[in-house]
């Protein structure tokens, strides 16, 4: 009888002890923080591209010059839905931090990367992943060399959408300047011939005014 009073004590204290460790006891904070909504800034852009990478930029700086990793990340092309921009935007995985971010524009050219066919080099005049402009030579390498060409073919379309919206603006500016001029012309054509009026109105008057003097 003690073997099984023992044995119920022991079995007691086994289900004592898993129910004190499945115990969750909940605690009010002591603050409570509003959630926040929290922008990327490509809330206004359209993704026409993304794939994972490694980007590195040319740290001319140092002595000697050297190229140094600049983050590992999903590199993205985005078009903005009102201005028709594109940019290329890349964050480093987790921290999300920016490490490239530029506008697409038609004068970029893709290299290839000396014995590499799955990486690529540019110049940008104008990154902001430092949130300053700043001018630089960046490389970017991918898993594969498939994956170099996806990026390469997306890279030169949306150099070609943006040359073709750069020349269309273009025209919509020189239209607006040839239509201004017309009507700066038109003015002054009015202008002269008020002038003129003017001018012809007052000569009468004078040849009235002798032919007046005459008389008398």
């Amino acid at each position: 009888m003690a073997d099984v009073k023992d044995s119920q004590e022991e079995h007691e204290t086994s289900t004592d002890n898993t129910e004190d460790s499945n115990h969750d006891p909940h605690f009010e904070p002591i603050v409570s923080l509003p959630e926040r909504e929290v922008k990327t800034l490509e809330e206004d852009e359209e993704e026409l591209f993304k794939m994972r990478a490694k980007l590195y930029r040319f740290a001319s700086e140092n002595d000697p010059p050297e190229w140094k990793e600049r983050g590992t990340g999903d590199v993205k092309l985005l078009r903005h839905k009102e201005k028709g921009s594109i940019r290329l935007l890349m964050r480093r995985d987790r921290t999300l931090k920016i490490c490239a971010n530029h506008n697409i524009m038609p004068l970029m050219e893709l290299k290839p990367n000396a014995g590499s066919d799955r990486a690529w080099v540019w110049n940008t005049h104008a990154d902001f992943a430092d949130e300053e402009p700043k001018p630089e030579l960046l490389a970017i390498r991918f898993l594969n060399a498939e994956n170099a060409q996806k990026f390469k073919l997306k890279f030169d379309e949306c150099k070609e959408e943006v040359r073709k919206q750069m020349s269309a603006e273009r025209k919509s500016q020189e239209g607006n300047n040839n239509s201004a001029n017309k009507v700066a012309e038109k003015l002054e054509e009015l202008s002269v011939k008020d002038g003129e009026k003017t001018s012809e109105g007052k000569k009468g008057e004078a040849e009235e005014k002798e032919k007046a003097e005459e008389k008398k």
